[in-house]
């Protein structure tokens, strides 16, 4: 049977789609690095924060919707809501042993309310997440081009803190999950 454009083998088709999305979500969504401990989407709220924003730990913090909007806008489009809830976990100390965020304003609790609405919360960076992000410019790690080719971004951070230990990840993929708990 030839393949054209309306027609294919259903298995074969299905396996090849289910394959590449799986690849997709495991590589580019839900699972951490481990050579900097980081999922993507809060790789690039980071990298947004430091080179796009200059949000250092003693710079005056941002409205978080300007913070969000960067990110989505630039490296992650896959909707605000989720680059905002992955800033607002990396803002909890009660999510994260060492926080990377510094979050002004409502960013949740431990009894499980929710963060304010990005709107009424501002953020910058820890001095941990500086330690992070320090060496970027020192040609240590690998850069790619952004979703649309219109900037770079780096593949991974070159941390000098071993994130994925001192903060552990959790994250659900495609057939396989991880739950590293912080040490």
């Amino acid at each position: 049977m030839s393949e054209s454009a309306n027609e294919a083998d259903l298995q074969s088709a299905a396996e090849h789609r289910y394959l590449s999305y799986a690849l997709s979500v495991i590589t580019s969504r839900a699972l951490p690095d481990v050579r900097d401990g980081l999922k993507p989407v809060q790789r690039r709220i980071l990298f947004a924060m430091f080179r796009n924003l200059r949000l250092s730990a003693t710079a005056k913090p941002r409205k978080s919707a300007q913070i969000v909007g960067e990110v989505i806008g630039k490296y992650h489009p896959h909707g605000d809501s989720a680059a905002y809830e992955a800033m607002v976990r990396m803002a909890q100390d009660f999510s994260l042993r060492y926080p990377l965020v510094n979050g002004q304003g409502n960013f949740g609790s431990l009894d499980g309310d929710s963060a304010a609405a990005y709107r009424y919360t501002e953020a910058k960076l820890t001095s941990i997440a500086e330690e992070i992000l320090e060496d970027l410019g020192s040609d240590t790690v690998d850069w790619r081009t952004n979703y649309d080719a219109t900037n770079e971004e780096p593949v991974v951070l070159p941390s000098r803190l071993p994130q994925l230990l001192v903060n552990g990840s959790t994250g659900i993929a495609v057939g396989m999950a991880t739950n590293i708990p912080p040490h």
